[in-house]
């Protein structure tokens, strides 16, 4: 086997090699034991028809700067790799690095990225003058706090496309007053526009999760949808509005902001904050005091 090679910052690029394809029906991986790991939230995809669609959904193109958040058996990073000409993988398990690297080829490069995605630094991937396309299935466990690293790297991003949970998409995209409606719609809104492609059944995936799952394609925006005077201020009003949905606004900020203030921004006082439009959260946190520090 031709040895490995590691590029400056610890990346590894795959020696040219004929490539295979590991996944679905691979009885190597099986025999070594790679099963997923609950505490990784792995749930691995193996159905061709499915992975089909998502490519389709994707169209990835050969010279797109694509990066794939966790290759694992490899079910999306065979496919992405025929259609690109270099393919960054993030992958965090130790296990399906070698599996990963052999997919490689001279005409079709991947550079592996051995770590979390958590803590990665996406915009060093973006090469001069062209954003990122980022897509991956993404563990249900660290989907949102994962959802929020990737924005705050929007200004190199294209576009995402995410295999979440069912239940987080729907969150993602529901609209005032409805019971998914909340915290993560609200802070997304400024700064993306989501759609949700398809719903993937349990089957697709194995283990098969208990929930269903959605693909989403999220394009994130340069510039906010409404504007937001200060970022960290909006974040926690939302934050504090939606830890008492039920109660009205002008209880909820009671001894911050008066009632007739509510009323001059445009905004009922007596609405609950699960009705509000996204924009009037925003046109509250110029009124919240800044806390005591």
């Amino acid at each position: 086997m031709p040895p490995r090679r590691r590029s400056a910052g610890g990346r590894r690029t795959s020696s040219p090699r004929p490539r295979r394809r590991i996944g679905h029906g691979d009885a190597p991986d099986a025999e070594r034991g790679l099963h997923a790991r609950k505490h990784l939230g792995q749930h691995f995809l193996h159905d061709p028809a499915v992975i089909r669609r998502l490519i389709d959904a994707i169209d990835p193109r050969p010279d797109d700067a694509m990066v794939e958040i966790g290759g694992g058996r490899g079910a999306l990073t065979a496919p992405l790799l025929e259609r690109v000409r270099v393919l960054h993988v993030i992958e965090l398990d130790p296990r399906f690095v070698s599996g990963l690297e052999n997919l490689g080829s001279a005409e079709h490069r991947l550079v592996l990225h051995p770590g979390d995605a958590l803590k990665f630094d996406f915009a060093s991937l973006a090469p001069p003058g062209r954003a990122l396309r980022v897509a991956g299935n993404l563990p249900y466990n660290i989907s949102t706090p994962l959802l929020f690293r990737l924005l705050s790297f929007r200004e190199s991003i294209r576009d995402m496309h995410l295999m979440l949970q069912k239940e987080v998409a729907a969150r993602m995209t529901a609209a005032p007053g409805g019971r998914d409606y909340g915290r993560l719609t609200v802070m997304l809104a400024p700064w993306t526009d989501i759609e949700s492609c398809f719903d993937i059944g349990p089957g697709a995936f194995s283990p098969p999760p208990k929930v269903w799952s959605t693909f989403v394609r999220i394009v994130p925006r340069k510039t906010p949808r409404f504007p937001i005077a200060d970022q960290r201020r909006f974040a926690a009003t939302v934050a504090h509005l939606f830890s008492m949905r039920r109660k009205t606004l002008g209880r909820a900020l009671k001894g911050r902001v008066p009632e007739a203030r509510i009323e001059a921004l445009g905004i009922d006082p007596k609405a609950r904050p699960e009705t509000l439009a996204p924009e009037d959260f925003a046109k509250l946190a110029e009124t919240v005091p800044e806390p005591a520090a």
